[in-house]
């Protein structure tokens, strides 16, 4: 649903440059298996904006994006979440089983090497936020990036990890998500583990806010007057604004992860941040207002093609 002519692009927040790179935007999971006990009457009653990007209504099916957002920031670039990676073994896990992109392809065409990255910011260590983390170097799993800190939450380093016992073995893939893309940045020595509050510079700040999974974490851009919040999975389609009880299927903690949601919208609106969730397609970003006792959808953010190293678009 994303040509090519728009994978990349950019805007800019106060100092930072903020670049959307957009691996697939495309027809997901049913609205009743993504969204389970939604208000079946919120697509319906809003199919006007929700179609094409975030909504199917033949199939009922939702449309989300896999992306990830690079910010450059205080003389750094800092890559938010990391895709689904490629090659990777994921049984009964759809799209993510062994899959290809040309992640790394759309990051250099934007003018991003792997070189250049100097912070990873993993905001939670599901699947589609942590493939790229490495590669796969003939036959050994090696980090994607090497002059980079990885950023991982502590709190789902632990859940996910062997000290927990791989996610409690509730799924097996948990485990070889956490062996192929998580373990070799710790051999590498690369991971950062925090908890709580980290500053990564004067512009960017991690936050815990955890209920999708323990550790899931948002990171907060403030640069002049511009604010922003990177979401991560917080929210997966537009509809949880309108209705921020409604939780995502993945969500470990359910009403851990409507507190915190609601606690985000609340500062985003208040504090007029722009809303940057992992997953939505269309613009990608946008602000919320209060309505009443719950929120609105507020204008979407504003974007051009990113242009390429050598300055075409």
């Amino acid at each position: 649903m994303t040509n090519e002519n728009e994978r990349a692009q950019s805007m800019v927040l106060g100092d930072v440059e903020v670049i959307r790179v957009i691996e697939w935007h495309e027809p997901f999971l049913p609205t009743s298996g993504m969204f389970p006990g939604a208000d079946a009457d919120v697509w319906k009653d809003n199919e006007d904006w929700l179609v094409p990007d975030h909504w199917e209504p033949a199939r009922d099916v939702t449309v989300i994006a896999l992306q990830s957002w690079v910010l450059r920031s205080a003389g750094r670039t800092v890559l938010v979440d990391t895709g689904a990676g490629n090659g990777r073994e994921r049984p009964d896990m759809g799209p993510f089983h062994r899959a290809r992109s040309d992640f790394l392809g759309l990051l250099e065409r934007a003018g991003v090497r792997q070189e250049d990255v100097d912070v990873v910011v993993n905001t939670h260590l599901h699947v589609d936020h942590v493939g790229w983390n490495t590669v796969d170097a003939d036959g050994q799993w090696i980090p994607t990036f090497p002059n980079a800190h990885y950023l991982i939450p502590a709190a789902d380093n632990f859940h996910y990890g062997p000290d927990n016992g791989y996610g409690n073995g509730v799924q097996k893939v948990d485990r070889l998500i956490y062996e192929d893309s998580i373990a070799p940045i710790h051999q590498a020595g690369q991971a950062v583990l925090w908890d709580g509050v980290h500053h990564i510079d004067e512009h960017l700040t991690l936050e815990s806010a955890p209920g999708h999974t323990p550790g899931s974490s948002v990171l907060r851009l403030a640069s002049g007057t511009d604010r922003a919040v990177f979401v991560g999975d917080l929210l997966h389609s537009p509809t949880q604004i309108l209705d921020p009880c409604c939780n995502s299927n993945a969500c470990l903690a359910p009403e851990q992860a409507v507190a915190s949601r609601r606690r985000i919208l609340e500062r985003a609106a208040d504090e007029r941040e722009l809303l940057v969730p992992a997953h939505f397609g269309g613009a990608g970003a946008l602000h919320v207002r209060r309505n009443g006792d719950g929120f609105a959808l507020g204008s979407w953010a504003s974007a051009g093609p990113k242009k390429s190293a050598h300055g075409s678009e």
